[in-house]
């Protein structure tokens, strides 16, 4: 049976399993990706599924009990976030393994009412795709957050001078991502993006001077900074 909105849970998961790939699996392994419950199918598919089967949160909250990486990145792609209570957030959260699964939820949790709070709870949180999250949530939210005031981001930058001292490979990745993202928003957002990854670049924290550095590097070519001169005369 093609799925469609009234599919079930347990009609969705059967399906999912039918469409395992272990060569896929593998392929997500040497990215990274945590594989123990993996199915192999890829992300395109999974968010054609999610358009086939439209939102519906109490059946997203079911997909993301089943502990399986491909249901809960369905469940991800169809929860509604109008609907998704501190509480749904706090369990999801407490389940992230994998930085694929952290950087999908972010681009959600970011439609929350109230996401900056978010931010601020999740990068005080010493787990390491907790705080990933934090980040990933700024990087995501400077790209498709297009009515957001500029002052929230730079609201950020303090938070990711606090924490860019974080050697975790996918904490620093992040780190650098929201710093990179906010300078290449837009020109009044860049100026103070550069400050603080020339800061960074200068410390003598071996993490935040990669950090700063890489920051650095991008935000000062010729390519953003044309990029950012047209979007100015728009």
């Amino acid at each position: 049976m093609t799925p469609g909105p009234q599919s079930t849970t347990k009609d969705l998961i059967g399906h999912l399993k039918s469409l395992r790939d272990d060569q896929q699996v593998r392929t997500m392994a040497r990215f990274a990706i945590a594989t123990e419950t993996a199915l192999g199918i890829s992300n395109p598919a999974l968010q054609q599924l999610a358009r086939q089967i439209g939102r519906n949160h109490a059946r997203a909250l079911e997909l993301w009990h089943s502990g399986m990486r491909d249901a809960r990145m369905l469940a991800i792609y169809t929860a509604d976030p109008s609907q998704m209570t501190r509480s749904d957030v706090e369990f999801w959260v407490a389940d992230f393994n994998s930085w694929e699964i952290v950087d999908a939820a972010a681009d959600l949790l970011t439609e929350l009412s109230g996401w900056q709070e978010l931010v601020a709870h999740f990068a005080q949180d010493d787990r390491e795709f907790v705080r990933r999250t934090a980040f990933a949530m700024i990087a995501g939210a400077c790209v498709h957050n297009k009515s957001e005031p500029d002052a929230t981001f730079l609201g950020f930058l303090p938070v990711i001078e606090r924490h860019a001292n974080d050697p975790r490979n996918f904490v620093r990745k992040s780190v650098n991502w929201a710093l990179r993202n906010i300078g290449k928003r837009n020109q009044a957002c860049h100026d103070p993006a550069l400050a603080c990854a020339e800061r960074l670049a200068e410390s003598g924290d071996k993490t935040a001077r990669w950090i700063g550095r890489d920051a650095v590097k991008e935000l000062t070519s010729e390519k953003i900074l044309a990029r950012l001169r047209k979007s100015s005369t728009v």
